[in-house]
């Protein structure tokens, strides 16, 4: 098997992946509004879409047009920063339970999450995205998609960041008590 035919299996088992988190996101959203949850933040999410699913076409087009020499040592250690970026992507969903989707929906009355990788950081799942979006396209030297994605995921980044943390102060737990007001 030559390393663009594995490259391409490695890219559509990351697209299978991303199936199943919008399963996952879907079942979640349910949840959330089920319990009164809110969503904001509505008018970049179609932007996010086409981003991460052009993502994934265009560093198979640089892959097949381009044929880049391959240097072993970077396609495997760019193998295991996508390892560790789709672990630590799991850790989050599975830390957030059905509070995790692919949306920006708060549940009022819910504290904060501050266990898993949130009792390090605020947005860890965003760590995961901008570590993929670098090694997975370089798994392949796939740079031009790497550069690209990395430029435009953070304007995207920018304004989700701000949505999402404009939603978490709403939460009960995160709003100034009346002595702090």
């Amino acid at each position: 098997m030559t390393s663009l035919v594995a490259f391409a299996i490695v890219v559509a088992l990351v697209a299978v992946e991303r199936v199943a988190e919008l399963i996952v996101s879907r079942r979640n959203a349910a949840w959330s509004f089920a319990r009164g949850g809110r969503e904001t933040g509505q008018g970049h999410y179609p932007v996010m879409v086409v981003l991460h699913t052009g993502f994934l076409v265009a560093m198979l087009i640089e892959a097949f047009v381009r044929r880049p020499d391959v240097s072993p040592t970077l396609a495997w250690s760019m193998v295991l920063v996508v390892i560790a970026a789709q672990g630590l992507r799991w850790w989050c969903i599975a830390t957030l339970g059905p509070r995790w989707n692919t949306r920006v929906i708060v549940v009022p009355d819910l504290p904060p999450v501050r266990s898993g990788p949130y009792r390090f950081l605020s947005h860890p799942n965003y760590v995961a995205v901008v570590l993929e979006g670098v090694a997975l396209p370089l798994m392949h030297a796939c740079w031009m998609t790497a550069l690209a994605f990395t430029v435009a995921n953070a304007a995207l980044l920018t304004v989700r960041l701000r949505v999402e943390n404009r939603a978490l102060r709403e939460l009960p737990s995160l709003a100034p008590r009346p002595a702090d007001a």
